[in-house]
This record gives C-alpha cells, sequence and structure tokens, in this order.
C-alpha cells in the first residue's frame, strides 16, 4: 500500500492521540480540587508525572490560560513559569472550543531546547462539566513510539523553482565546456556499467563540475565521489564488485543506457537551457533534472523516455529569432531591456508579445527603432518558449 506524507503524519497523530488522551484525561479529573492549592497541585503533579509516559513537562493553566502550577520535569520543579500566559500559545488555539475535551499540538520546534516537540492539552472540568483549566503536557517526538508508516515520494511529475536570481539572469549566461562534457560518451558508459553490472543503484552526474556521487547496494547508506580524474579511467569500474542487476530495480537494465543517452542530450542540447545535473535512482524509478535556470524536476523513468527531447524544447532546441539586418544594433543596451522586462513577469511579457504580435507598439518600446524592436521581440518570445515548456519550473 502507498502511503503519502500526509497519510503518514495523519498515522502517526492518531497513534498518539490514542496513547495520550486516555492517561491525561483520567489525570486531569484529579486536578480540578486542588486548583487553588498551589502547594499541593506542585506535589500531585510531581507524582503524576512518573505514570505519564514519555513526557518532559507537566504543567496545569487556569481557565485563561495562565499557568498557575510549577513546570514538573525529571528533575523536579520549576517555579519560574509561574504566571506565565501560555493562552497565546499554538497548542492553546483550538481550546476556545469548550466542547474539545483534548487537543494534540501540530509539531514545533521548542524554544528552550530546540527540540521537535508537540503539547497535549487536556480540559480540567469540575463535576458539573465546568472548564476550569487546562493539564498541559509536552512530549520530545524524538522520545514518543512510532507508527512504523512511512511515506513513499509521490508518483506524479514535480517541478520545484530554485534561486530566482539564476532565472533573471539566465539569458546573459551560456553553457561553458566542462571537462566531463569532452568525455561524456566514455563517462556515460562508464556510469551504464557500474548500474546495469555492478551494484550502484543511485547516481547523480554534476555536469559543471564534472563529477559523479554513487550509492552502491552493498553499502547503500553513504555515498562515493568519483572526479574525472576517476571516470575517465575505466579501470574505475575494477573498484567496484561484480554483482547482478539490483532486484528491487524497477527500471529495466536495457532502459539505463537510453535514461543516459537522453540525460546527455539535455546537456548539449542549447547553449543557454542546459542541464547542469541529471540523477537516477533506479529501485524508485525517479529522475532528477537540474537545469541552468535552476529549475528542478522529479519524473518517473518512463515518463521521463515517452517525452523525449522535443518536450523540453517545444519541438526543436529552441526557437529561431526573427532575422535583423543591421549589425550595429546595441545589443549590450537591448539585452539590459530584455532583462529589465522580463523581470517583470511572465503575465507581463505575455501582454507585451500580444500586442507586438497584433502590430501595435508597446509603450515601454516607443523608443526603440523597428529593429530594435524586432529583436527584443525574438528574444522574449524565446523566454517565454522556454518557461511555457516548464523547463524552469516557472
Amino acid at each position: 500500500m502507498t502511503h503519502s506524507l500526509k497519510h503518514s503524519i495523519n498515522a502517526q497523530r492518531a497513534l498518539l492521540n490514542d496513547l495520550l488522551s486516555h492517561a491525561l484525561g483520567e489525570t486531569a479529573k484529579q486536578l480540578a480540587a486542588l486548583l487553588n492549592d498551589r502547594e499541593g497541585l506542585n506535589s500531585h503533579l510531581r507524582e503524576v508525572f512518573h505514570s505519564l509516559d514519555y513526557c518532559k513537562y507537566v504543567y496545569v493553566l487556569d481557565e485563561k490560560g495562565v499557568q498557575v502550577s510549577a513546570t514538573v520535569n525529571r528533575y523536579g520543579l520549576e517555579n519560574e513559569s509561574i504566571g506565565r500566559d501560555r493562552s497565546s500559545r499554538p497548542y492553546m488555539s483550538h481550546m476556545s472550543n469548550e466542547s474539545i475535551d483534548f487537543h494534540l499540538s501540530e509539531a514545533y520546534i521548542s524554544r528552550n531546547k530546540k527540540r521537535p516537540s508537540v503539547t497535549a492539552v487536556q480540559p480540567i472540568r469540575k463535576e458539573d462539566g465546568a472548564r476550569v483549566g487546562f493539564l498541559g503536557v509536552d512530549y520530545d517526538l524524538r522520545e514518543l513510539p512510532h507508527s512504523e508508516v512511512i511515506y513513499e515520494e509521490p508518483s506524479q511529475w514535480r517541478q520545484i523553482k530554485g534561486d530566482p536570481v539564476i532565472r533573471n539572469g539566465l539569458f546573459l549566461q551560456s553553457r561553458a565546456e566542462s571537462l566531463m562534457d569532452r568525455h561524456i560518451d566514455h563517462v556515460m558508459s562508464v556510469h551504464e556499467s557500474l548500474v546495469v553490472y555492478q551494484g550502484v543503484h543511485h547516481f547523480q552526474i554534476h555536469f559543471s563540475s564534472s563529477r559523479s556521487t554513487l550509492w552502491h547496494i552493498d553499502d547503500p547508506y553513504i555515498y562515493r565521489i568519483l572526479t574525472m580524474d576517476e571516470l575517465s579511467n575505466t579501470d574505475v569500474c575494477l573498484a567496484y564488485p561484480s554483482r547482478p542487476y539490483y532486484e528491487r530495480a524497477i527500471v529495466p537494465s536495457n532502459k539505463i543506457g537510453k535514461i543516459l543517452k537522453l540525460i546527455k542530450e539535455l546537456r548539449f542540447a542549447d547553449e543557454t537551457i542546459y542541464l547542469r545535473s541529471g540523477s537516477l535512482n533506479i529501485v524508485n524509478g525517479k529522475i532528477g533534472l537540474n537545469f541552468s535556470c535552476d529549475g528542478t524536476h522529479y519524473l518517473n523513468w518512463d515518463e521521463f523516455l515517452a517525452k523525449g527531447l522535443d518536450f523540453w524544447f517545444g519541438g526543436e532546441t529552441f526557437p529561431q529569432a526573427i532575422e535583423v539586418a543591421p549589425d550595429d544594433l546595441d545589443h549590450n543596451r537591448l539585452d539590459h531591456a530584455i532583462e529589465e522586462i522580463a523581470g517583470e513577469g511572465c503575465m507581463y511579457v505575455n501582454k507585451l508579445l500580444y500586442a507586438i504580435d497584433r502590430d501595435e507598439v508597446p509603450e515601454r518600446l516607443e523608443t526603440f527603432s523597428k529593429a530594435e524592436r524586432d529583436y527584443i521581440y525574438a528574444e522574449l518570445k524565446s523566454i517565454m518558449d522556454v518557461y511555457d515548456s516548464g523547463v524552469c519550473g516557472l
């Protein structure tokens, strides 16, 4: 059964609710009569503390959320917190509803110890049901039992935006040939061999820095880094033992070469939009792609192969620019204008392009000549075609 992240969280919260609510409910029944006797209340909480499994701190608040007891922990009493107003704390936000008899807070990082924590709040009621205070118990998440329901990575395609500074300056840069680029076919063959025959189940190729990070089935908890000094020497394969293709792999072994070929093509398809790194995990079948615009994509291996190169670049590498006759255009000035316009956002750029398509001269471009407007139009159109294709995850 596939478990989403939300499902795993809900399963753990259900376990903790069942575990904690009964014990706190029984404890709260004993406290109403002690609210006006601080010494007796503190003494009782010290006894209660040892019967509440996993707890870190125990304290009592009045009906307004102000602490009336000391804070009890394993070492004794902390009186400094008496009188502290906890009514605005997130774990008290649900208690405005008087019908609630138990609330387990969302997880948070504790103020003092900086640890992931949760707080359980149990209303204290008199015999007639009137609410007169609250029992609060803090828990360290690391010490609580777990439902053992671990979430699985979703199967749908995920796009994650990167650094906006990199995206804004995208068209002022171009791919610089790396050492790995010069030996790319050899590097891809080495990776195919390591995955299919020698037990590597996950790799990430960093083209720009000419290195690769590998995870091996014999020791999956650590990674190994190979630089071009190692990758350029086929003897590197001797360092990895021969292993049958991993039985947990969901990617067919005969598809590894095709995946690597398409990753290579994305690296060289364009000098502006190009792949900076690509990864494959044959166990969950995920492809990871990080482009020069700092947009990152995660998708299943079969979807990756099915889309092919045309998908990423709209059927051709990039739309060809409108030809501009004059060679004396001030490209620095025009590129600066393009960068400023692109910085206004996709909606603004699309409106400007639409106006030009209708033979209008947008106010933003009135000071430019026809040739200059054609140049700006062509560059902006290229930008939007790339963005619309989803490459930059915008």
